[in-house]
């Protein structure tokens, strides 16, 4: 019999499937998988982000979703350098949503040498603010940075700090 492998029946309007990978070797069939799940949103739109907990063979993830309305996508872009010495560093995006920001850590580790971090995606309320919040060293000394979401553009900002210099930059555009 010819045909698909396995088929998915739909209940719901919104249904977010999951298999997520651990690199293992230079073949696919070799990665570890992590967790192969779904969840699904049953006729409603999760305004208040919603927490799931996925179990899988080789661990847990959590996941958060939000239905975010007038969207438009933020791709931040955050470059290290001059590097004194080694430091840690937590970044965390603040996403205006239904009347509170919600904190959505985007990278949390040490820094000792100048490089770029991987980028990140957030999406955003058209017209709002988005706050990054960077803390730096043991003492978390903090500071937080806004940024208006727009339709499309990019906004550049060069971050002084004792530790390291850090450019940053925030890509808009639509979802």
């Amino acid at each position: 019999m010819t045909g698909p492998k396995r088929c998915i029946q739909m209940y719901s309007s919104v249904f977010i499937e999951f298999d997520l990978r651990v690199k293992n070797g230079g073949k696919e069939e070799d990665d570890l998988q992590l967790i192969d799940g779904a969840i699904a949103c049953y006729n409603r739109r999760p305004c208040r982000p919603i927490k799931h907990r996925i179990n899988g063979k080789c661990g847990t993830v959590d996941i958060s979703l939000a239905y975010v309305e007038h969207a438009v996508e933020a791709t931040i872009e955050v470059v290290v350098s001059e590097v004194h010495s080694g430091f840690s560093l937590s970044l965390s995006s603040l996403v205006y949503i239904m009347e509170n920001y919600e904190e959505i850590p985007l990278f949390h580790g040490t820094i000792d040498q100048s490089r770029g971090l991987r980028r990140f995606v957030v999406a955003v309320t058209s017209g709002t603010v988005m706050k990054l919040k960077f803390r730096f060293g043991s003492n978390n000394v903090e500071r937080c940075y806004s940024f208006k979401a727009k339709i499309h553009g990019c906004v550049r900002r060069q971050l002084k700090h004792e530790l390291a210099s850090i450019m940053l930059k925030v890509y808009w555009s639509t979802i």
